[in-house]
């Protein structure tokens, strides 16, 4: 998955917005969850389950541009090579 559907999928469910701005969770670890097990998935729902009014669209925009993407993709990068390095350990045995 994209960072681009993340946002996509971030602009469909405001109420992430509502949790970060909150300091319940941050947007690297909603965007991991949401690299892990996909917009179907009960865990990343346990965030969307928040009331929210209409107007807070506006802070959902302003929060979501200032998700630095690009720590975010050196965050995954870091994680693929760890596990192809775990991989690698595992395939020498």
């Amino acid at each position: 998955m994209s960072k681009e559907s993340f946002i996509l999928y971030a602009r469909r469910h405001p109420e992430f917005a509502t949790q970060v701005l909150s300091g319940k969770v941050t947007w690297q670890q909603l965007y991991e969850i949401y690299e892990i097990y996909g917009e179907n998935n009960n865990i990343i729902e346990n965030y969307s389950k928040s009331n929210i009014d209409l107007n807070s669209f506006k802070e959902v925009f302003k929060a979501i541009k200032s998700v630095d993407l690009e720590s975010i993709q050196s965050g995954i990068n870091g994680l693929q090579k760890t596990i192809g390095l775990i991989q690698d350990i595992g395939s020498k045995k």
